[in-house]
């Protein structure tokens, strides 16, 4: 394990799905409105999203409502390879919010089907914890995938 692995090892989130949706289908119903707010987010939750710009540097502002409150949101990505990985800072729609998140997505190729991995990095271990046990992180991340799993198969 890197040293930069083991630094991060309690702050991290790491969710996987095999999806059976070829790669540029999964990849483009990640980074479409049209697509994204059909499925994005837990069991339970909408989205409804502001405006979207899949570029360095540009924002996708989205607000998620569902049983545990209203979420205004904002991603600001770092980087994006169509339709292999998206990497971007995830937190409430402010500047500087100090609980903005560092996410990791890639979209491995596996013919027919996409093993999505989804990596986030919390800025602390504490807001992981809180995160896991308070808005049950982990059991949403999965949801989401089954949501997102569900979209691109019909």
């Amino acid at each position: 394990m890197s040293a930069k692995a083991s630094s991060s090892a309690d702050r991290e989130i790491v969710i996987t799905r095999i999806i059976n949706a070829p790669r540029d289908l999964v990849f483009a119903a990640w980074v479409d409105p049209k697509h994204v707010d059909k499925w994005m987010g837990p069991t339970g939750y909408t989205t409804v999203t502001q405006s979207m710009d899949v570029r360095p540097g540009g924002m996708w502002r989205f607000t998620m409502s569902g049983p545990q409150g209203v979420f205004p949101s904002r991603v600001t990505y770092v980087e994006v390879v169509k339709p292999s990985r998206l990497v971007y800072k995830h937190g409430a729609d402010k500047d500087n919010d100090p609980e903005a998140f560092d996410v990791t997505v890639t979209f491995e190729d596996l013919g027919d089907k996409t093993h999505l991995t989804m990596h986030s990095v919390m800025p602390t271990a504490a807001q992981r914890e809180t995160v896991v046990k308070e808005f049950k992180a982990i059991e949403g991340g999965y949801q989401t995938l089954e949501r997102l799993a569900q979209h691109v198969q019909r």
